[in-house]
């Protein structure tokens, strides 16, 4: 199923304006369209600047909750705007890692800040050549995935003073203060944030509709598509199986008929298509969930989508009638579990990993596990998902499958 989307949040000036030490005017709003936000895009993130919450009378909680939640933040200091130095030492103060620090190649570097890594572009007067966005683009990309993964400390407080604990903010209170934002409903990250509390309550018709709002605001972007195609689904509004029907022509959008390799739309699409089979029992539903996920297994290597792959084959196992067949499709499944266990292999008893937030690679393991009957280890990373998954709806739909692999099982 789709991930959470990253958030990057960026602090920086808004409009044209002049650096007072070299006398050039800069529009840093072509930094931001041109340069910053499609980075974040494309890396994955979903980007919101100072301004797209400033309107809502509740930028000051939600500027320090967004500082200390945001899994990146992207500080533009150029022209030596102050807000933005501010809001840079707040971040380094409540946050040891994932920070960007970026600016215009000319100008002043404030004194507290000229030891740290600095990602620099130019502007050509006003604008940034098109060149020049690209060249920036590619290495700001690569700049993100790097530091988004790998959690190095940038703070100067955190390298310098060793053994403090940052401040920590809780879902609870960060729910709050961005619920009060979202309630408005100004922005594409409060209609996402408010779709994802809905999700979050199980509420999925009304985070449907919120999703689709975000869709036809930004069409190009799949995520949104994909949460209005898993949030209409899960709804069974008006039933279940027109809700199906419905998300199977939100997701027809992605064309995850063609030649796809997105391993989330592959996944959701195969995920429609096992629920249909459960509610009617038509075989052909079940052989194109095979065919879905199969695909985003063999394509990517995805976790996700080759422990339904298993599960789908087994289930293919138990209502075939020949012999070599059913075989076939035991083998098969107990191939692409070994191979899952191979690919999350990293997934040690390392405390740092085992504090991940992301839970579903455990959940996946539990099942893989206990489709091979490793019981022990089955409960040992269903322990470790339970601990991190918090939504009443995602420890349902992982019962949801470890019930189904468990009754397949037994009837061997």
């Amino acid at each position: 199923m789709p991930r959470k989307q990253k958030l990057c949040f960026v602090i920086m000036g808004f409009g044209k304006k002049t650096d007072l030490s070299t006398g050039k005017t800069l529009d840093l709003d072509k930094t931001y369209k041109n340069i910053i936000k499609p980075s974040a895009e494309k890396a994955g993130l979903q980007c919101v600047r100072a301004d797209e919450i400033q309107d809502s009378g509740l930028i000051d909680k939600s500027m320090y909750a967004l500082l200390m939640h945001a899994d990146l933040v992207v500080a533009d200091i150029s022209t030596y705007n102050p807000n933005a130095i501010y809001e840079l030492g707040v971040r380094h103060a409540v946050r040891p890692y994932s920070t960007i620090i970026i600016k215009e190649k000319d100008g002043v570097i404030p004194f507290d800040l000229n030891h740290n890594r600095i990602f620099h572009y130019a502007h050509l007067g006003d604008d940034i050549g098109v060149d020049e966005a690209d060249r920036c683009k590619d290495a700001l990309i690569d700049m993100i995935e790097s530091i988004v993964k790998s959690k190095i400390i940038d703070s100067p407080l955190y390298d310098y003073i060793q053994d403090i604990e940052p401040p920590k903010l809780t879902q609870k209170e960060y729910k709050r203060i961005i619920g009060e934002l979202s309630d408005r409903e100004e922005s594409i990250f409060a209609i996402s944030e408010r779709a994802t509390h809905f999700m979050e309550e199980s509420n999925f018709v009304e985070a449907s509709k919120l999703w689709e709002k975000a869709e036809n605001l930004v069409p190009n972007e799949a995520y949104f598509t994909q949460q209005h195609a898993l949030a209409k689904y899960k709804s069974k509004s008006p039933t279940e199986i027109s809700s199906l029907t419905d998300a199977l022509k939100i997701i027809e959008k992605l064309d995850p008929d063609d030649e796809t390799n997105d391993p989330e739309t592959l996944g959701l699409t195969g995920a429609i298509y096992k629920r249909m089979w459960h509610v009617t029992e038509d075989q052909e539903y079940l052989k194109r969930a095979i065919n879905y996920y199969g695909k985003g297994f063999q394509i990517r290597r995805d976790y996700y989508n080759g422990e339904n792959f298993a599960l789908c084959l087994n289930i293919a196992a138990s209502i075939e009638s020949d012999p070599e067949e059913k075989t076939f499709y035991k083998v098969s499944a107990k191939k692409a579990r070994q191979e899952i266990i191979e690919i999350l292999d990293y997934l040690s008893d390392d405390e740092e990993k085992l504090q991940s937030i992301n839970k579903w690679p455990y959940a996946t393991l539990a099942n893989c596990y206990f489709g091979l009957n490793d019981d022990e280890n089955g409960i040992k990373f269903e322990e470790i998902y339970l601990g991190l998954a918090s939504v009443d709806w995602e420890k349902e739909t992982y019962f949801e499958s470890k019930d189904t692999l468990k009754n397949l099982l037994k009837d061997k």
